[in-house]
């Protein structure tokens, strides 16, 4: 078994990684039955999902280092749950502007800043488009898309696996993988891109809901689960990362990612739970900080 082959460091490594793993489940458990009993129904299941993320990663990591075998099953839970947030994201902006309809009102004669990342940051020159419900309607489906397709391209990867099609770190152009890795990261750019037009809109308007800390827990999320796992695994394929015997470098790789992801996530958990911790009542109108800011000057 795996345990019996780790020496003392490492026995305690996998102890404290697994412990940091349960208390990032036991955190989110008793976050999430805060937000059940003190956040509005509207709410309470989008905001929940986006808490889970870290944990989730966490937890598929852990499953995935003691189990390596289970990796690639791992690994793509982990991609597909986080697929769904990134659309749980978007719904959650629309939700704290107060739904749809008191969003199209807010912004009856605005016009969405299209030339963000990650598409289009380099070109200014795109014209704003204006806010209307075919809009919406656009980047929402923008972000559905993948929350689809993810799962679907991880049954036909798990099925071509099974067959001896696919294998991850086979990337030559006549492997399944690497077409399969192609198309899922066009279609991650296109799902990220309504996240970032919408934030760069509403993000004045929910400064007093703490909208931005929350994207950028978001954005760390996607980029440890995404950019460093995917720099990790070149570095092992390239062989930067060497082999240790009984391990190659591909299975070092995923162990570093793994336990890295593990750590990351937890203080991700613990962050979010300061974060999220508050009463979301109704949206306050935009001069909301600075009407609090009087309030707190008349109090003494």
């Amino acid at each position: 078994s795996l345990s019996a082959g780790l020496d003392l460091p490492g026995r305690f490594l996998f102890a404290i990684l697994t412990l940091m793993t349960l208390i990032a489940n036991v955190v989110f458990v008793e976050e999430a039955v805060y937000i059940y009993r003190k956040i509005p129904s509207s709410k309470r299941l989008i905001i929940i999902w986006i808490n889970a993320a870290a944990p989730v990663i966490a937890t598929t990591s852990c499953i995935g280092m003691w189990i390596p075998r289970s990796t690639m099953f791992t690994d793509f839970t982990a991609a597909v749950f986080f697929a769904i947030v990134i659309h749980k994201f978007l719904l959650m902006m629309i939700k704290e502007c107060g739904g749809q309809k008191l969003l199209l009102r807010r912004f009856e004669n605005g016009h969405f800043k299209i030339s963000t990342g990650p598409c289009c940051c380099c070109c200014l020159c795109l014209p704003h488009v204006r806010i209307t419900r075919r809009t919406l309607f656009w980047l929402k489906l923008g972000t559905f898309q993948f929350a689809f397709l993810r799962p679907v391209l991880m049954f036909l990867s798990i099925v071509l696996w099974t067959n001896g099609n696919y294998t991850f770190y086979n990337l030559s152009p006549k492997g399944a993988a690497i077409w399969i890795s192609c198309f899922v990261g066009v279609l991650t750019i296109i799902a990220l891109w309504p996240v970032a037009i919408m934030f760069q809109q509403v993000r004045t308007l929910l400064i007093c809901k703490k909208i931005i800390p929350k994207f950028a827990l978001y954005q760390f999320i996607l980029i440890l689960n995404h950019l460093q796992a995917a720099i990790i695994n070149i570095l092992a394929m390239q062989r930067i990362i060497r082999c240790a015997p009984p391990l190659s470098s591909s299975a070092r790789g995923a162990y570093m990612t793994q336990q890295l992801l593990i750590m990351e996530m937890f203080l991700i958990t613990l962050i979010s739970r300061v974060v999220y911790r508050r009463r979301y009542d109704d949206l306050e109108p935009p001069e909301c900080t600075s009407e609090e800011a009087g309030d707190n000057k008349e109090a003494p």
